[in-house]
């Protein structure tokens, strides 16, 4: 970490999909440079916010009453512009003109790829916040959004389990996780599923054709949890292959779909925000650069975006071995 003068005015964005505890994170980042007497500016709309100078100034008072608050006040978008170099330079020179001399990105792992070409390309001192809801990003053990949108998922099964148990049926539920499969390995521990397919782990029909013989046996109704990016294509064609060979259940699907990012972050959530967000600023003002802050084994953490960048989030074996115990 190389010596640089400490920031005097800080500009933070949130980009990429939304996630449950963005605005306690913003908060926090607000206060704590208001605290430390820095100028804060927030820019709406992500990187295409910073292109398209949708900047304002924010003071202690403009983040009251949104640490309960689901989703991201300072709003977000993908933006192809920022892709570019001419897009990065017009970046570069909108945060000249408002004197930002430092930035806070909160997003995943694409918002962490862009920060780091920034920071690479014009040295601008860049912190990232881990927020979204998939749980992918190594270092950190969670991510801002993940215990809120696990939860949902689980009650929305535990509602689905009391259909299911009602009619004998078998029931396909569909959670988010293109490339992740955290939110389904978690919600389906915890909602007593009996079955999940995830893309970390190839498993195919047979499979789970057999691990349905074997339920069989002992229960009257079943749960499967699919994530979105499983390797068949998702829950509804999952049913349909196994209906094809395996007609035993009154079968149905449910894609929870984007209720999954909304609604008032946990506690959890809150109180990771709110560290991170204290400690974003922090690292910024101790010449810290180019690094997501993240928590692991209950300490703060800095990880470079280079390595994140290298590598993905392995899932937990562990949880997998225990699924397979408790689904019998």
């Amino acid at each position: 970490m190389s010596f640089r003068p400490a920031p005097a005015h800080i500009g933070v964005l949130t980009s990429g999909g939304d996630a449950p505890g963005m605005n306690a994170a913003i908060r926090a980042v607000v206060r704590t440079a208001r605290f430390n007497n820095l100028e804060v500016s927030g820019i709406y709309g992500g990187y295409e916010g910073l292109i398209k100078n949708e900047v304002r100034k924010l003071n202690v008072r403009d983040v009251s009453n949104i640490i309960q608050r689901g989703g991201t006040m300072l709003r977000s978008a993908r933006s192809a512009a920022f892709r570019t170099t001419e897009g990065r330079t017009v970046a570069k020179a909108t945060m000249d003109r408002h004197g930002m001399d430092a930035l806070i990105v909160i997003g995943g792992d694409g918002s962490f790829a862009g920060a780091a070409i920034f920071q690479a390309e014009h040295g601008i001192p860049v912190i990232g916040i881990p927020g979204t809801i998939d749980n992918d990003l190594p270092g950190t053990d969670a991510t801002i959004g993940f215990d809120t949108a696990t939860n949902t998922a689980m009650e929305a099964v535990d509602r689905i389990r009391d259909t299911a148990s009602s009619h004998d049926r078998l029931f396909f539920v569909e959670v988010m996780g293109r490339t992740c499969g955290a939110i389904a390995l978690h919600c389906g521990i915890a909602a007593g599923a009996e079955y999940i397919m995830v893309p970390e782990r190839p498993q195919g029909i047979d499979e789970l054709i057999t691990a349905l013989e074997n339920t069989e046996r002992s229960k009257s109704s079943v749960i499967v949890i699919v994530a979105e990016g499983d390797e068949e294509g998702g829950a509804y064609e999952v049913a349909r292959k196994v209906k094809a060979r395996y007609d035993h259940y009154d079968t149905r699907v449910s894609v929870l779909g984007h209720v999954q990012r909304g609604g008032n972050p946990s506690v959890a959530d809150r109180v990771l925000a709110s560290l991170t967000g204290v400690a974003a600023v922090e690292r910024l003002l101790s010449g810290g650069s180019a690094e997501m802050v993240g928590q692991a084994n209950g300490k703060l953490v800095f990880i470079p975006f280079r390595s994140l960048l290298d590598q993905s989030q392995a899932l937990d074996g562990e949880l997998l071995r225990i699924l397979g115990i408790l689904s019998i």
